[in-house]
């Protein structure tokens, strides 16, 4: 009788396969194609027939492939293949390699962009027409994103240990795209996240764990049925998610317990107030500034000042909150809708009907544009008309 594959437990074995190939000495670009066809032949045979040692398996099958491509290769004719020799039968090692494939396909002479779709595609084990799907792109276009960063570190060889930032910053721009097409990406940072956790003792890796699971949690309250925002202050909390939430602060409070305070942990923690707060009114608005203070000081990010501002207005009025944004950058994203926000709060409506207007022609989604652009509408409806 046949099972069905579990594919999430086979996609979690990627990261050691590809680079038990890559310590070898396979090319990184060959390495990955030939993993990729091991986890197809993986789907296709092992309901009828599951291995004792899953790991292994792909091992030996995506060695052998690699083999048979170098074989194929025209251009390498003539290498001596004699050194490639097949891993032995029985268990394979066990050593993580996990964290050697992240720095590898984090590596800083690829821009942002390559680095997720290689870190989707060579950890994630997702297929360039599922990546492609994600960033609304043809899948031609990720094919020669994804096969140009594949060349870049194919020669690359990690002798000293790699930037665990660097990885964290991939993996954070891997949540924020969301969700789009058949693949769910912030889901897929959560389970890279808690794969990265499990191997890397630092605790801005459980603080970015913590800081995905609590802003996810949020997710089933914050669009309404016909596909349109909802505050964070509108939310029905009911609908959050409580088992993610409690991992998340569990998670949070034992990086903090550390004492080596993070960009990540600070993020995580002003999530946390959020999620703790039963309703908006209840939100602890002062602590939450202080944690936007300590994320100032680690991090001097305009955009951190920006929502530090928006806080400040929620703890210490509205006036106080654009007192703070006076002194920050127009031009920053989502600086004119903040503006409009503390205007409204402040009572300023035609000015906040304007400002709202404004930003949703800068909107960098349809979702926020229409809510943006309903708000200025609903304030434009709420002025007084002069009469004839």
């Amino acid at each position: 009788m046949s099972t069905a594959v579990d594919e999430t437990a086979l996609r979690d074995l990627i990261p050691g396969v590809l680079a038990a190939l890559v310590h070898r000495g396979a090319d990184f670009a060959t390495a990955e194609d030939a993993v990729q066809e091991a986890l197809i032949r993986a789907v296709q045979t092992w309901p009828r027939r599951h291995p004792d040692d899953p790991r292994g398996w792909l091992i030996t099958t995506a060695w052998r492939r690699f083999v048979d491509l170098v074989r194929a290769d025209a251009a390498r004719r003539d290498r001596e293949l004699k050194s490639f020799d097949e891993p032995p039968p029985g268990p394979a090692e066990h050593a993580d390699d996990t964290l050697y494939l992240y720095f590898l396909c984090a590596h800083p002479s690829l821009t942002p962009s390559s680095a997720v779709a290689l870190t989707l595609r060579a950890v994630g084990g997702l297929t360039t027409r599922q990546i492609a799907q994600a960033y609304l792109v043809p899948e031609s276009t990720m094919a020669q994103r994804i096969s140009r960063a594949k060349r870049t570190v194919s020669d690359v060889r990690l002798d000293r240990p790699g930037d665990v930032r660097t990885v964290l910053r991939v993996l954070y721009l891997v949540f924020n795209e969301g969700y789009s097409g058949d693949v769910d990406l912030a889901a897929e940072a959560i389970r890279l996240a808690r794969q990265l956790a499990a191997v890397v003792d630092d605790p801005e890796v459980s603080g970015l764990l913590a800081l995905f699971l609590l802003h996810h949690a949020r997710r089933p309250a914050r669009m309404r049925g016909d596909g349109s925002l909802v505050p964070l202050a509108e939310q029905n909390r009911g609908l959050w998610r409580t088992d993610l939430i409690a991992e998340g602060v569990t998670v949070l409070q034992a990086a903090l317990a550390r004492d080596r305070l993070g960009e990540y942990q600070a993020q995580a923690a002003i999530a946390a107030l959020h999620a703790d707060a039963q309703t908006a009114e209840e939100t602890d608005w002062v602590q939450i500034v202080e944690w936007y203070d300590e994320l100032v000081r680690l991090t001097d990010s305009p955009v951190v000042r920006l929502n530090r501002a928006v806080a400040v207005g929620e703890a210490d009025g509205p006036r106080a909150g654009l007192t703070a944004l006076a002194n920050l950058d127009p031009t920053l994203p989502r600086y004119t809708a903040s503006k409009a926000y503390l205007c409204e709060k402040a009572g300023d409506t035609e000015a906040a009907a304007a400002l709202y207007a404004e930003a949703a022609a800068q909107a960098y989604n349809v979702a926020e544009r229409n809510h943006l652009t309903l708000r200025a509408a609903t304030l434009r409806q709420a002025l007084p008309h002069d009469s004839d």
